[in-house]
């Protein structure tokens, strides 16, 4: 089943005004959004609950996830990110 996760293709659709990543459009997406929450959670719990050396982890642990998330979700957008300003690929703004 891992071996999915490495198989080319899109699983977020890009926005279509603005810049980044809209919602997920395959399953893969969704198993990375859900993942990320749950990594997110507990982390957000071990900085609530936590002593000084837990705060941290949690606060450095947040940070990596956040960052690991935005690669891959920047990767794996169709049509990458760029700025978007409601026009489709090729449609132009007449003037």
């Amino acid at each position: 089943m891992l071996h999915k996760f490495l198989e080319p293709g899109d699983w977020f659709a890009a926005k279509r005004l603005g810049y980044g990543a809209g919602f997920p459009i395959a399953w893969q997406g969704w198993v990375l959004l859900l993942a990320y929450a749950a990594i997110m959670l507990g982390f957000g719990l071990l900085v609530e609950w936590g002593a000084y050396a837990e705060i941290a982890l949690g606060v450095t642990g947040m940070v990596c996830a956040t960052a690991l998330f935005v690669w891959v979700v920047k990767r794996r957008t169709r049509g990458g990110w760029r700025w978007r300003s409601g026009e489709t690929d090729g449609e132009r703004r007449k003037a």
